[in-house]
């Protein structure tokens, strides 16, 4: 038998009810195959035969934690080094040198990377920085990483990877130079993590615990997750947090959807948001 062997069109629109009531996440019925796959795991560490079961035990148990598991493992965690290198080339030639620039009296910079996963683009932008704003080594520099899944945030932590991991996207000279290897596995020399740190944090559970505004937020492809009310509630946070000549990346198909409330901007085949006024 399969771990789906008796699941049925009711179990997998249960576990749709509570990937959404624990993150908002809108789960299409077409990707319900992803269910046996991504909850594989949990049936295994529950002593549970298959997913039936396991929704009938989430039926009577009324276990938080484990809804909140199930949750994680229906996150999507698809990440790597300078991902997508176009808007990290936007940024090290154009919108950080502005900032830079406007920045000179504080010598202060914040940049948000939500929905970071295993930590990859936090990285980056440490990297990025430490390698082409060297003149930044007296500032207050701070990268926060956040993410729903406590699980990829310890990763994070962590700042250890594989092989294949350091192989997507990161150029073998930034390895040598920002990693050192231990084992199968390299880790983010300790300067460069330096400038990253992680919490767990729900989007949609605004406010956002953040006391303060970012220069730049990354917020890419996370809002197609998302249904349109949640979207519009979280944008209004990203437009409250973000400094008022502060920049806003996004996925490449994505755009917020209060479109009044942002400025859109394309360079380098990249498109940014500034906050406007309100």
């Amino acid at each position: 038998m399969t771990l789906a062997g008796k699941a049925c069109s009711a179990d997998y629109g249960y576990l749709r009810r509570v990937v959404l009531a624990r993150s908002q996440n809108v789960l299409d019925p077409s990707r319900d195959f992803l269910f046996e796959a991504k909850l594989a795991p949990l049936v295994r560490n529950r002593g549970l035969d298959d997913l039936h079961e396991l929704v009938e035990y989430m039926r009577h148990a009324r276990d938080m934690h484990l809804e909140s598991a199930v949750a994680d493992a229906m996150t999507v965690n698809e990440t790597s080094f300078f991902r997508d290198s176009r808007p990290f080339e936007l940024l090290r030639r154009e919108l950080l040198p502005e900032l830079v620039a406007a920045r000179g009296g504080t010598q202060s910079l914040r940049i948000w990377s939500a929905a970071c996963s295993t930590g990859q683009e936090p990285y980056s932008l440490a990297i990025l920085i430490r390698e082409h704003f060297r003149m930044l080594a007296g500032w207050k520099v701070r990268i926060e990483g956040t993410d729903l899944c406590r699980e990829v945030l310890e990763r994070a932590k962590e700042a250890s990877y594989e092989r294949i991991e350091v192989n997507r996207g990161l150029p073998a000279r930034y390895l040598a130079q920002y990693f050192h290897h231990a084992g199968e596995r390299w880790v983010v020399k300790p300067e460069t993590r330096a400038l990253c740190s992680f919490r767990q944090m729900n989007l949609a559970d605004t406010p956002l615990p953040f006391s303060h505004r970012f220069d730049v937020i990354l917020m890419r492809n996370v809002m197609l997750y998302f249904g349109p009310q949640v979207r519009r509630t979280v944008m209004a946070e990203v437009h409250r947090l973000l400094a008022p000549d502060g920049v806003l990346v996004m996925g490449a198909t994505e755009q917020p959807p209060e479109k009044s409330f942002w400025k859109a901007s394309i360079a380098g085949g990249a498109c940014y948001f500034r906050p406007v006024k309100q």
